[in-house]
């Protein structure tokens, strides 16, 4: 079997099955529908029959009335009694009323529709018959009347009996009972009445619709709405066509691409053809809009389509009657957003501006440094702002519900669970930050990482070396580690670059002293105020171990600065006649080790 019967096939069978489906629904919800209306029609039975018993009594009384009594105590009597039944008989009635009213803003009935109008709805049940079927017996009954030729006058109403009678040359078509007069709010007669002259004039009405002369008048008219659709979608296909060449006329003039600094995001090809692409999709939408506007006023032309179009007008009127109405009864929700965000966001406008002051040294806090004002800022930004999303979140739509509650608290764990990490660094960073252990262009030292701050955010520092190397260490790792900072004082007391050399006892201390001195001096970026100095840091065995410390402002220039240095140092002692060098030796005479010059 091709595969394409095949889909046909599946096709078919599903749209059987949820035909079948829908058809089991509606069976069972007419179902409880009816049990419903049984139950309340049982309700109201039970204040008609105390108001039987009364009227009774009230008939009786009333010819009592109209006796001339013997004892006018006695008539006084009658009269009371009369009056209290009265008013007993205006209480039940109105509560009969009321329970009507309450009833029917939950409960509709069956609508009697044998044509394209409600005549009436039944709502109880009578003779053995559920409301539904009673229903649809009559508008059998009426549509069987109307294939014929129609005679008002045959149409008549019998008040003789029990529950007034609607015949239709002597048939039965309709019966009222007390129930039915209930639901209505009105008298049995009144309410045959009523419904025979609903009936007769649907009848007439039907045979006008579907006289040949109307059906002519609604062919042309039926006609009328192809030819202006038809009218319409070659209007828009030639508008189309227009707005094509006139968006291809415009390469190089008004379309020239769209270039993000020296990266053209976007060439005027690519612009043109998004833009054809927009109209072609803009004009099917709108020929599509077309159609479906003028299939219900087709399908309303003729009596038998008119459901089809009533159909067809509530799939789109309805949705946008709810979005609109929907719309209408969260606009005071999304003014309280709108003056909610708006308080925030003033709010956050003078924060920044104080932020801005402190940065700038108009606004001074006394423990408060200039460069703790954008983090802080930041950091009362965030607090700010998630305390006006919890503020707001009550008035958004569709925050009460199940599925919005549900996806909040999937964030939620996504959120804890994967963010341990980011917390982490991000806790340390702002520790780091009132810490105020560096700031960018210093020369640190973490562990063995050596090199210039280049970059500080909230989860890691980045360290650029003397190599060119970027090296981004987490702010965790950097809490927890040791970090030097060469720069911090240097700009003002200076940074103290030492380094050591060892000379043997034989060469005179005050010498390497002002050797040294001079070799610092020679040094660029070497500060000669505070002068350099000289440290012997040992007396061992063979040598002596002297430390030069010299201040410089540059500590961003060490590797440099050692460098030239230790070039000095050995010009200096070359030019006086002294290796640099550390003596290890013994000399051994007569088998007996000695020390030279001893």
């Amino acid at each position: 079997m091709p595969k394409k019967y095949l889909f046909l096939l599946i096709c078919f069978v599903c749209s059987k099955l949820l035909s079948a489906q829908n058809q089991i629904d509606v069976k069972h919800s007419d179902s409880v529908k009816n049990a419903h209306l049984i139950r309340q029609s049982v309700l109201l039975e039970e204040f008609v029959h105390p108001h039987k018993s009364d009227s009774l009594k009230k008939a009786t009384l009333q010819q009592l009335q109209n006796i001339a009594p013997k004892d006018s105590a006695n008539v006084f009597s009658l009269v009371r009694q009369l009056q209290t039944i009265r008013q007993s008989d205006s209480v039940r009635v109105s509560h009969q009323l009321f329970l009507i009213d309450s009833l029917k803003q939950k409960i509709t009935g069956y609508s009697v529709m044998p044509f394209d109008k409600v005549l009436f709805a039944i709502y109880s049940p009578s003779g053995g018959f559920s409301p539904q079927e009673r229903a649809k017996t009559l508008m059998d009954k009426i549509k069987k009347i109307a294939k014929n030729a129609f005679d008002k006058d045959s149409l008549k109403i019998n008040l003789k009996t029990i529950a007034p009678q609607i015949l239709y040359k002597g048939v039965l078509i309709f019966a009222a009972d007390t129930t039915d007069a209930l639901w209505m709010k009105t008298s049995k007669q009144h309410l045959v009445s009523d419904y025979r002259n609903r009936i007769a004039a649907a009848i007439i009405s039907n045979e006008v619709a579907t006289s040949w002369i109307t059906l002519l008048e609604e062919a042309a008219l039926a006609v009328l709405v192809i030819l202006l659709l038809t009218f319409f979608i070659y209007l828009v296909n030639r508008f189309y066509k227009k707005v094509r060449l006139l968006i291809k006329q415009q390469r190089g003039k008004k379309i020239k691409g769209i270039n993000i600094k020296d990266y053209e995001l976007f060439n005027a090809s690519m612009q043109i053809d998004v833009l054809l692409f927009l109209s072609n999709i803009f004009r099917w939408l709108l020929i599509s809009l077309l159609v479906y506007l003028a299939l219900p006023l087709l399908f309303g032309i003729f009596p038998w389509t008119k459901g089809i179009a009533n159909t067809m007008l509530g799939y789109f009127l309805n949705p946008a009657k709810k979005i609109v109405l929907a719309f209408w009864h969260y606009l005071p929700n999304l003014f309280t957003i709108i003056v909610i965000i708006t308080v925030f966001r003033y709010f956050l406008k003078g924060i920044k501006y104080l932020k801005e002051e402190i940065e700038k040294g108009r606004l001074k806090i006394g423990g408060f440094y200039p460069d703790w004002a954008d983090p802080t800022y930041q950091i009362i930004r965030v607090l700010v702002l998630a305390f006006m999303v919890i503020v707001i979140f009550p008035y958004l739509p569709g925050s009460d519900s199940l599925a919005f509650k549900g996806v909040s608290v999937f964030l939620g764990v996504l959120f804890t669970f994967g963010s341990a990490g980011p917390l982490g660094n991000l806790v340390s960073g702002l520790v780091l930050t009132y810490m105020r252990s560096f700031k960018i262009g210093d020369r640190i030292r973490i562990n063995d990482v050596i090199g210039d701050i280049i970059e500080e955010t909230l989860l890691v520092v980045r360290i650029k070396t003397i190599k060119n190397e970027i090296i981004s260490i987490p702010n965790s790792a950097v809490l927890s580690s040791h970090t030097i900072n060469y720069s911090s004082e240097s700009a003002q007391d200076g940074l103290v670059l030492n380094t050591k050399i060892t000379m043997g006892y034989n060469t005179p201390w005050r010498q390497v002293h002002q050797l040294l001195i001079d070799a610092a001096l020679a040094t660029e970026f070497i500060q000669s105020t505070p002068s350099p100095y000289v440290l012997q840091t040992g007396l061992d065995d063979y040598y002596v171990s002297y430390q030069i410390n010299a201040y410089t402002k540059e500590a961003g220039q060490q590797d440099l600065i050692y460098s030239k240095l230790y070039e000095n140092i050995q010009d200096n002692f070359n030019k006086a006649g002294l290796e640099l060098l550390s003596p290890h030796y013994r000399v051994i005479q007569n088998n007996i080790q000695k020390l030279p010059g001893l």
